[in-house]
């Protein structure tokens, strides 16, 4: 039977993981009765709600074409740049990539990124111009554009020419000429086949087994399972086995307990596995990402593909304050440090090191949606935790100066906003490289900026352009610092006590500010409770309740009337926060506070600073 391993690789909701969903049901790995979930790839639960693929994942399907039988392994990858590690380590398993991009917006930052790391590897790839059927396509302009990508970023003769296919993964249909309609992805399936090579691996079968793991899972049955391509010799349940290091170290011997081959949407066990076909193995304990796993007379590791360091940290502690314990139940320095340990050996983008206070671990990242996702799977599993503000991870430079890191920013607007966004982001040191009209009344501007200018932006850029702009952005480099960017312009309403929030004092206030809590609800000094109006911080009593006496009537005064609260999300408080404040995330509350509680030790360390 032929083999082909194919990634879909694309900017983040372009559409990988629908078409994934139709490439699945129109190779019969459903049952006519079997009931089909929409974007079956996106099995976590943060996956379903964010609508984004946060972890890459394998697929197998049988396609019967014009070549005869054929096995293809499919593996939808991540689209957002932070979760690109995942995207670097999958790309080696492949041989072959389609390139998704939508017919409207064309290419963006992350389609630039994560085609860059396919075409070093050598991959050939196929160009999917997706959504065809969308009220503003324009498939030619997108070829063009997606052709001086190619060339940009350095692609060989042979990656340049390259087939392209037109295709709208929702309607499930493919066609190579849009003259001629098809109703179905018989014509995608065939151009895979036909363009992506068979893996070298299978000439490999003879030789002593070798497999390059590359994701690392857990099954509450099976232990741990690692996933990669056999790149030579034969995996069969029993045989023993050992791990290696990156540098040839022996890490632990043993057994292959179960060879998990991927058929549809599901693992099923395999007598034997082949060089080349893409295969989860269960049986060690120890061995980790980018180990290899052979058989004990090979002495060599695998080459591992070296992964981009991280450009976002922040501190993850212990909760401190005065509500802490009441609502999760991992709350120990230990625990956090254990789930931090184990995130960072299955995510090798992430990096966690213990800080002097043994109740706090830095945790460095891509961004600040990849530390959000796992702060939020933090919070689902109980924990309770305080977050610092992120801050860039610096680099120094040859001649012993700063360096930080710099991101390609890509953002469409309404044109009537163009002239808010540019003055804001100038402001932050950002640099204006292109702009030009997008269609449908929108203008495409693209930028050059700073990491740091960019945290806590994504609110104020959504205020500004009324929620219809969007804001892409990719890491692209390091440069020389660039000097001292404002922060935060307002400051913020503090607590002054412990208690309940009363309706009377919180309806007085509003006149100061926007509220981030409603009535009724538990409050502690140190408390950020709003936003002030002004520049300065202020402590204010949103406890205090309307005096009542034989005069003056609780009823006599009209009936409170509340503006509703502002309540942040995660990544919304986490980017909002000042280096003096921290973010209170248990499994039912997110809460701001200062680092600080006590006021006038809080104005004293000012004084200090």
């Amino acid at each position: 039977m032929n083999l082909r391993n194919v990634a879909i690789i694309a900017h983040v909701d372009h559409g990988k993981t629908t078409l994934v969903d139709q490439l699945l049901a129109q190779s019969g790995v459903f049952r006519a009765n079997e009931a089909t979930t929409e974007r079956a790839m996106d099995s976590n639960d943060q996956e379903r709600e964010r609508g984004i693929t946060i972890l890459a994942k394998c697929t197998s399907v049988l396609w019967n074409g014009k070549a005869g039988e054929t096995r293809i392994n499919i593996i939808d990858t991540p689209g957002h740049a932070d979760f690109g590690g995942e995207v670097e380590r999958i790309l080696g398993m492949v041989d072959g990539c389609v390139l998704l991009v939508d017919a409207e917006e064309g290419v963006m930052p992350q389609t630039k990124f994560v085609l860059t790391k396919a075409l070093k590897m050598g991959l050939r790839p196929i160009l999917c111009i997706n959504k065809v059927d969308r009220a503003h396509a324009d498939p030619d302009r997108v070829h063009n554009a997606a052709f001086d990508l190619f060339a940009a970023i350095g692609a060989t003769d042979e990656q340049l020419d390259f087939p392209h296919i037109y295709a709208s993964g929702r309607a499930g249909w493919a066609t190579l000429d849009l003259n001629q309609p098809s109703d179905n992805l018989a014509p995608l399936f065939d151009l895979i086949v036909d363009h992506v090579p068979a893996p070298k691996q299978v000439e490999k079968v003879s030789e002593p087994f070798q497999i390059l793991n590359v994701l690392i899972e857990s099954d509450p049955f099976l232990g741990r399972l690692l996933t990669g391509r056999i790149e030579s010799g034969k995996a069969v349940p029993g045989m023993a086995i050992k791990a290696l290091s990156r540098d040839g170290k022996t890490i632990e011997q043993g057994r292959i307990t179960k060879v998990l081959a991927f058929r549809g949407l599901k693992r099923q066990p395999v007598d034997d596995a082949e060089a080349g076909d893409i295969v989860a193995i269960a049986g060690m304990s120890k061995a980790t990402v980018a180990d290899t796993l052979c058989a004990l007379e090979v002495t060599e590791a695998l080459p591992a593909q070296p992964i981009d360091p991280p450009t976002i940290s922040m501190t993850v502690s212990v909760n401190d304050s005065p509500l802490a314990g009441r609502e999760g139940d991992k709350v120990q320095s230990r625990v956090i440090r254990d789930r931090l340990l184990k995130e960072a050996e299955a995510n090798v983008a992430i990096r966690v090191t213990e800080t002097g206070g043994k109740d706090a671990f830095e945790v460095a990242g891509r961004g600040e949606l990849q530390l959000g996702v796992l702060i939020e799977n933090m919070r689902r599993e109980g924990f309770e935790l305080s977050i610092s503000r992120p801050r860039v991870v610096y680099q120094t430079g040859e001649n012993g100066e700063r360096l930080e890191p710099i991101e390609d920013v890509v953002i469409d607007v309404d044109d009537e906003y163009t002239g808010v966004v540019i003055e804001k982001l100038s402001a932050r040191k950002a640099e204006l490289k292109d702009m030009g009209p997008s269609g449908a009344g929108k203008t495409r501007l693209t930028l050059k900026s700073p990491s740091r200018s960019l945290i806590g932006y994504q609110g104020e850029f959504l205020t500004d352009t009324r929620g219809s702009g969007v804001l892409n952005r990719v890491f692209s480099h390091y440069e020389p610092h660039k000097g001292a960017i404002e922060g935060r312009l307002k400051g913020v309403l503090v607590s002054n006590g412990d208690g309940e929030t009363a309706a009377f004092a919180l309806w007085n206030l509003e006149e100061r500010g926007v509220m981030f809590v409603g009535a009724g609800e538990k409050t502690y000094q140190g408390m950020i409770i709003g936003e002030n109006a002004r520049w300065d911080d202020l402590d204010v009593n949103p406890m205090k309740a309307k005096q009542l006496n034989n005069i003056r009537a609780s009823g006599k005064d009209e009936a409170v009337r509340l503006t509703p609260p502002r309540r942040p999300s995660l990544e919304q408080a986490i980017a909002y926060i000042e280096e003096d404040e921290l973010v209170e995330v248990t499994p039912k509350s997110i809460r701001l506070r200062k680092q600080t509680l006590n006021p006038s030790f809080r104005k004293k360390r000012v004084r200090e600073d």
